[in-house]
């Protein structure tokens, strides 16, 4: 059974169809890249997902149950952690505050703070900055406290919405590295990339989504040697 498995979901916004009954799934352990343009209804769809917005139909399944009408706050305690387009992180609060609003969902202290070390071994940089106002910080840096403030809800699946945009090539490297581990350390990822290169260099399988439609789906190594996505997505 799919970790995660959407069925012929559909999302509106008023009259208009944003999602046009798409269907797939991500398994246990799988990196899975959902590329395609902008306006293509990737990060509706991650949206829907984690409960932001609500299907007009369809199902979503996570772990054998249907969340489709759970509220977000639910989801997170769960085990689905979502960072969002644009980073969100909370400009006036320190990076160890962000963090810490990661695991509200959490009441183990002792636990917590096992996360908290965890992420800060896994972006040494926050600890340097753990008593530095969030808004201070470069992109890179607001983008891996996003990244570590989802990460400290313990997730089992974490969903990623252009986490590379605006981010100096260097960066980009860096936070492609980080997803790897956090899939290595055994966290599923549903990652939402603009650079569909990098996204497919790292994804197991990947789906491709124009206008609402899921339009291509495969392993990402073959979808990365496709001349119509080489051509549409890969700039070649």
């Amino acid at each position: 059974m799919a970790m995660l498995e959407i069925k012929d979901l559909e999302v509106y916004y008023g009259m208009i169809a944003a999602i046009k009954g798409i269907s797939f799934e991500v398994n246990e352990g799988e990196v899975i890249a959902l590329i395609g343009s902008n306006g293509a209804g990737k990060t509706t769809t991650l949206q829907t997902i984690t409960g932001m917005l609500t299907p007009k139909s369809g199902s979503i399944i996570f772990e054998g149950e249907d969340i489709s009408k759970v509220p977000g706050h639910k989801i997170v305690s769960m085990g689905m952690a979502h960072v969002p387009e644009g980073r969100r992180v909370f400009s006036q609060l320190t990076v160890l505050e962000n963090l810490r609003l990661g695991a509200y969902t959490r009441t183990n202290k002792a636990e917590i703070a096992e996360s908290l070390e965890k992420v800060y071994n896994s972006f040494p940089r926050l600890k340097e900055r753990r008593h530095q106002l969030a808004g201070t910080l470069s992109g890179g840096e607001q983008q891996m406290l996003a990244m570590g403030r989802a990460l400290m809800s313990r997730p089992r699946i974490i969903l990623m919405d252009e986490p590379s945009m605006g981010l100096s090539p260097i960066f980009v490297g860096e936070i492609f590295n980080i997803i790897e581990k956090v899939s290595a350390e055994g966290t599923t990822v549903l990652l939402v990339e603009q650079n569909a290169k990098k996204a497919l260099s790292i994804a197991d399988r990947a789906y491709v989504l124009e206008t609402g439609n899921i339009v291509l789906s495969g392993n990402a190594n073959d979808l990365m040697n496709d001349d119509s996505v080489r051509k549409a997505y890969l700039g070649e």
